[in-house]
């Protein structure tokens, strides 16, 4: 029988849990309910929980019982010392998950950011595959970056990344970080969904919904829009310049609008650079499987370390 890791990648109302053996193909997958409303330590239960219950599948797939797990998390993530320092959405803070999982399941178990997971798995197996230097921003109800530089994932005690916190309206709108006009007020598809019906009178369902209206020719969806697009390229040029990256991958719900994000992002982008390094900008190409890919290779990392002898 083959061996396998499992992996659970956690967000703010779902959590997806999967089989993944050495050849990094997904062998069994499931989604369960991140039970917020009903406080954190319900939530590192059900993580608990929902990683048994996919580890139970393995035998019944002609697969051995799980040798590693991997977990990502949203929030602030040490990564070294295995704990979710803090998420606003979950309300933990300081959370031992490496611990408290690594007892229950009787495994090793690696921890990181959801991020850096798919921005992980992006660069191993997906968009940015053979780059050294990437920068994965995930563009969703909020913003984060996954930043590898020389092949090493920058995670600097876990604050590393933040991309959506960089202020591009000072004084603007505020932001539960408790900053005002940070990126992710204005271009994550949360915002740009917010801020069109603010300024419309009209609820739209989401982000999407605001780019068919773009499409249509609705000028304050367009004017919504394009916001959104000159403060991301003003952070992205920040970041090129900083970091380097070959590539540069874009992925979460405002990824999927496609060619009306992607192509005024590189046309503005090339703009702004002058020495630096002018990176691809391309498309994640994972979808919502990156983050659960990231835990699964990260798991198999530490499966590396034990088998070597911790070298």
């Amino acid at each position: 029988m083959a061996d396998c890791v499992v992996a659970l990648d956690v967000g703010g109302t779902s959590m997806k849990g999967a089989l993944v053996d050495a050849s990094r193909t997904v062998r069994f997958q499931r989604t369960y309910p991140t039970p917020v409303p009903d406080g954190p330590d319900a939530v590192v239960r059900a993580i608990g929980d929902a990683l048994e219950e996919v580890s139970a599948q393995a035998t019944g797939l002609g697969l051995n019982t799980p040798v590693a797990a991997g977990l990502v998390v949203p929030g602030v993530v040490d990564e070294v010392r295995g704990v979710a320092v803090n998420a606003a959405n979950i309300g933990w803070h300081d959370a031992p998950l490496v611990q408290i999982v690594s007892e229950r399941l009787g495994v090793p178990v690696a921890l990181s950011h959801d991020v850096r997971g798919g921005g992980l798995a992006e660069s191993t197996m997906g968009a940015a595959a053979g780059a050294r230097n990437s920068l994965f921003l995930a563009l969703g109800t909020g913003i984060a970056a996954c930043c590898i530089v020389d092949g090493n994932t920058l995670s600097a005690g876990g604050y590393a990344g933040e991309a959506g916190h960089v202020v591009v309206e000072p004084g603007g709108e505020q932001c539960p970080c408790g900053q005002r006009g940070c990126l992710e007020r204005v271009a994550s598809a949360a915002a740009i969904a917010r801020r069109y019906s603010q300024r419309s009178g009209t609820q739209v369902a989401g982000a999407a919904e605001v780019a068919d209206r773009v499409r249509a020719g609705d000028e304050i969806a367009i004017q919504v829009w394009d916001e959104g697009v000159d403060a991301l390229v003003r952070v992205l040029t920040m970041c090129v310049t900083m970091l380097g990256p070959e590539i540069v991958v874009l992925g979460g719900g405002l990824a999927e609008a496609q060619d009306l994000l992607m192509d005024p992002v590189r046309t503005a982008l090339d703009k702004s650079l002058s020495f630096q390094r002018r990176p691809r900008v391309v498309r994640a190409s994972l979808g919502d499987q990156a983050g659960c890919l990231g835990a699964a290779l990260l798991a198999w990392r530490t499966v590396a370390v034990s088998r070597s002898g911790g070298a």
